[in-house]
């Protein structure tokens, strides 16, 4: 064998080996044992779920799911469990999304994770949606993405001045999946669509003011507020909800202080009421106001894909229920994990951390109708079954 042969093979060994490290990764990620990624306790008359990654802020990935989406099933059926509680452990995160740097690995290596993730994630947002026991999530610290997608859905979720909401997906590539194209055109005015397209963070008691949240409490007390509820007698669901607004009312932390985006609300109602992304950006542009000017320079960095998803995920969810939306959402991701902007999103954020991603395409005009039709086909391969 010549030298340009060697080199030839030590190319293709090199790049084997690379491939074989990855997929030994991923497989290590994926196929850990999760009975301690996620703690499942029957306590007094309820389940309560613990999300058990502090060190990755509790993003939540497939064996998590694996784990919670069955034992929610069965304390749904259990007569002695009368309501599901969910908190994510270490106090600075609920959770923080889905473990979307595995995904997108996975999706770029062809595994069946990134389709498996995706569907069976949808399929507990359902669930915890149509969960026939009261469930309360305590939303305290970072909770975003996927842990807005185990929380947002149930019928009660607590906010503290810790909580930190966000979808902030159209920043790598995606759109706000887990029922956002539900719950958010649902919210006051247009403030799920400005939420969705600019990746706003609210913070505390904003969380509860903008309707994320069902009630506030202070965080020092949520851990009596846990013990309270786990010591109901068969309570019903009047009698959580009682529980909880004891606790909400009592609460002083920013009692007084106004929504941080009220002031705001006549423009974004205005500003994001358009329908193309095209004609917000020019909405923004005659307001001219120094907020509309900031919202413009961060839809501006923003995946002009992901974008004209997202406004048509919204608006096409506004009339859909949430297993409609699910199922749309469910192509969306797949379509996502095929193209280009995911991949080079979690690139730019997650791994070289350079935070300059290059879209493809690069701006609003290149992205046709076309193409948007596309994200949004029915396919025999994209189909979810709830």
């Amino acid at each position: 064998m010549g030298l340009p042969e060697m080199w030839s093979f030590m190319c293709r060994f090199n790049s084997f080996k690379r491939t074989n490290i990855i997929l030994q990764h991923l497989r290590r990620s994926m196929h850990m044992d999760a009975a301690g990624e996620v703690l499942l306790e029957r306590r007094g008359c309820a389940g309560v779920i613990t999300l058990n990654r502090p060190k990755f802020l509790n993003a939540l990935n497939l064996n998590m799911i694996r784990h919670i989406y069955p034992q929610l099933k069965n304390w749904e059926q259990d007569p002695e469990t009368f309501l599901i509680i969910i908190k994510g452990a270490g106090g600075k995160a609920f959770c923080s999304g889905g473990d979307i740097r595995v995904i997108s690995e996975a999706g770029r290596a062809n595994q069946k994770i990134a389709q498996d993730f995706f569907r069976e994630e949808y399929r507990l947002n359902n669930a915890i949606g149509s969960c026939q026991k009261p469930y309360v999530a305590l939303i305290h610290g970072i909770t975003m993405g996927g842990g807005v997608g185990v929380s947002v859905h149930g019928q009660f979720r607590v906010a503290t001045e810790k909580s930190l909401f966000a979808m902030p997906e159209t920043a790598i590539g995606l759109f706000p999946d887990v029922g956002g194209g539900y719950f958010l055109p649902r919210l006051q005015g247009k403030l799920g669509y400005f939420l969705a397209l600019t990746g706003f963070r609210l913070k505390g008691r904003d969380v509860y003011a903008a309707g994320i949240a069902t009630h506030f409490v202070d965080s020092e007390k949520l851990g009596m507020l846990e013990e309270d509820l786990i010591a109901l007698k068969s309570p019903s669901k009047e009698n959580i909800a009682d529980v909880l607004e004891a606790y909400h009312t009592k609460s002083k932390i920013d009692q007084d202080k106004s929504f941080i985006l009220e002031e705001h609300m006549d423009k974004i109602n205005s500003c994001f009421s358009a329908n193309t992304v095209e004609q917000i950006i020019e909405n923004l542009q005659q307001d001219g106001s120094s907020f509309a000017l900031e919202q413009l320079k961060v839809i501006n960095k923003m995946s002009p894909t992901s974008l004209k998803i997202t406004l048509r995920q919204l608006m096409e969810g506004s009339s859909k229920t949430l297993q409609e939306v699910l199922i749309m959402e469910y192509r969306l991701s797949q379509a996502c994990m095929g193209g280009h902007d995911f991949h080079e999103g979690v690139r730019a954020v997650l791994i070289d951390k350079d935070q300059s991603p290059k879209w493809k395409p690069a701006n609003l005009k290149e992205v046709t109708e076309e193409d948007l039709n596309s994200y949004f086909k029915s396919l025999a391969s994209n189909d979810l079954k709830l």
